[in-house]
């Protein structure tokens, strides 16, 4: 009870109460009906999709990271638990819930939560639009009434599996549905509190007791009557074997899970300008779905729109989803005999809709339209969750927003040759002033700017290599816009070193920022460039520079790259004078 304990409710009072109470039965009514199709999609029975709605819910308000964070069953595990179902059977199905929420537990342990975060839009929404597809295709065959119908784990045999008995099309089914579907999309334009789903579902399912009675598939007779019981306590069979069998399904719900809790509660944050604890959240999602698999829950995470519905509704603490949880429990109990009666038809437009809302398609369109890297992400995210698996998915589309990342910021990064402008005040070195016939050929300065990584220090070694094929005496880096360096950037800069050291060359160094020149320390490479060739400006190191270089080389030079250069090319000792000032 920490989470709820802890809670500054200082200005806590009545009215607060009554907003709570009031946004807590709102979302309560909104989860009942959402609660059984998640579990039905899921091919559990209604109950347990109820079961996970109270006591995970429950557990996510109180212990999660976002005071306003309703959780529950949601839309995005049902492909997964779906597939779990057909290959695993429930009840591995609860074993792998539990050990997802290890997995959760440890991830905020580890301080996962701000890492999951940085997950690209379109992996995100490529996903989640892939889900929405597998949920809305999944309730045709429902919708439609359709009988022999058999579930698979892929979605063209889903698919092939509808059209072989399209024929057993259902009349009573149809009107059924469409009498649902039509109430859900009338209900909020004249009454917006109201939650459409739950008055279609009940007139939908007193028309088909009327007029359809015993014509078409109901709750009862497809999974049996809901129990009006308190669910029991029933801690599942642990084997090693059973571990390792389900460390891959587990894994895979633990993810989805921190996803799209964490996205429900930065929606949450937006909405309400406050800011949740990301490890603290994760640890909330993994305790409740510890607990919930005990009593034959399914798994559970942050439910968006409810979420979002929660706090329109006016909730102002956490205590609005511990109501939420009670009020779905209490009405459970008080009417489980007549869900009992509602038709799968009338179930099936309600996920219809979810899936409808979810698929972001504003987003999705925009993103394609763009015809760039994230355009490919999400598509290739999207085709793999419709035609593969999310867990494929998501990798793939991860690796694939890696690779296009190293490829943005290989263009970015910029490795330039530099001279100082003499026609400007400051003398400020610039890329535009090196041409054919003014550079230096013994003093070579390279501007570098963006991160040195994996993904540029081989261009960069290229580009410098390329670049002083002619073998200059002293090379000066300028490193005053390098954020940072990988380890393949620093074994790239220390075959720049030992290159100009085999050549008789020295590497001069200028502004390394305070985080680089420290890392540079630790991993030994300011030892391997010298100390004494470490300098804070670049005219220093020019300076130094000066003092290293071969000035009869000089002579008749008409490059005339700094200035000095006129008299050098002149007066072949003229370095003897410089020498003589500066000491």
């Amino acid at each position: 009870m920490k989470g709820l304990l802890t809670e500054r409710l200082n200005n806590y009072s009545w009215e607060s109460l009554k907003k709570d109470l009031i946004a807590g039965v709102i979302v309560g009514i909104i989860a009942i009906p959402l609660a059984m199709a998640f579990a039905i999609a899921s091919g559990v029975k209604p109950e347990y999709g109820i079961y996970t709605t109270c006591i995970a819910g429950v557990i996510i308000s109180i212990l999660g990271g976002s005071k306003f964070q309703i959780g529950g069953p949601t839309g995005a595990f049902v492909p997964i638990l779906l597939g779990i179902v057909l290959a695993y059977g429930y009840e591995d199905l609860l074993l792998a819930g539990l050990m997802a929420g290890i997995l959760l537990c440890l991830m905020g342990f580890l301080k996962i939560g701000s890492l999951i975060k940085f997950i690209p839009r379109p992996v995100t929404i490529g996903f989640t639009a892939g889900i929405a597809v597998i949920i809305f295709t999944g309730q045709i065959s429902n919708f439609l009434g359709l009988t022999g119908i058999e579930k698979h784990e892929k979605f063209i045999d889903n698919m092939i599996e509808i059209g072989k008995h399209i024929d057993t099309v259902s009349l009573y089914s149809l009107i059924t549905a469409l009498i649902c579907l039509a109430i859900i999309l009338i209900t909020p334009k004249f009454f917006k509190k109201v939650p459409g789903s739950i008055i279609g579902l009940i007139v939908s399912t007193v028309v088909a007791i009327i007029f359809f009675q015993g014509q078409i598939a109901t709750i009862g007779s497809t999974y049996g009557d809901i129990p009006s019981n308190l669910p029991t306590f029933q801690f599942p069979e642990i084997t090693w074997e059973r571990i390792v069998h389900l460390i891959g399904p587990a894994i895979a719900i633990a993810a989805l899970g921190g996803i799209e809790s964490l996205l429900s509660a930065v929606v949450a944050d937006g909405m309400t300008g406050t800011k949740h604890n990301s490890n603290k959240e994760l640890v909330g999602q993994g305790v409740a779905n510890i607990v919930t698999p005990l009593f034959g829950g399914i798994p559970a995470t942050g439910a968006i729109a409810r979420t979002a519905t929660n706090i329109k509704s006016g909730a102002v603490s956490r205590l609005s989803g511990v109501i939420h949880g009670v009020f779905v429990l209490v009405t459970v109990l008080a009417f489980a005999p007549y869900a009992s009666h509602i038709p799968l038809a009338s179930m099936a437009p309600v996920l219809m809709i979810v899936a409808w809302n979810m698929a972001e398609r504003k987003q999705f369109v925009h993103l394609l339209k763009m015809k760039s890297g994230d355009s490919l992400v999400l598509a290739v995210t999207f085709l793999l969750t419709v035609f593969t698996s999310i867990t494929t998915a998501v990798i793939v589309g991860l690796i694939l927003a890696l690779v296009l990342f190293a490829k943005r910021m290989s263009n970015i990064s910029v490795v330039e040759k530099a001279l100082p402008d003499h026609s400007t005040v400051r003398e400020q070195v610039q890329p535009h002033v090196v041409t054919s016939s003014h550079d230096c050929p013994q003093i070579s300065i390279f501007t570098i700017e963006g991160p040195l990584f994996f993904g540029v220090a081989q261009l960069f070694e290229q580009r410098v290599m390329e670049s002083i094929h002619y073998k200059p005496k002293v090379l000066i880096l300028r490193m005053g816009k390098v954020p940072f360096m990988d380890s393949t950037g620093e074994a790239n800069f220390q075959n720049i070193i030992s290159h100009f050291r085999k050549n008789g060359g020295i590497v001069l160094l200028s502004g390394l920022v305070p985080k680089l020149k420290a890392q540079m320390e630790i991993s030994g490479l300011i030892d391997e460039v010298g100390k004494e060739y470490i300098f804070e400006h670049t005219g220093e190191a020019i300076n130094y520079a000066f003092n290293q270089i071969d000035y009869d080389r000089c002579q008749g030079c008409r490059h005339l790259a700094f200035h000095e250069c006129e008299q050098l090319s002149q007066v072949g000792d003229y370095h003897k004078k410089i020498v003589a000032q500066e000491q």
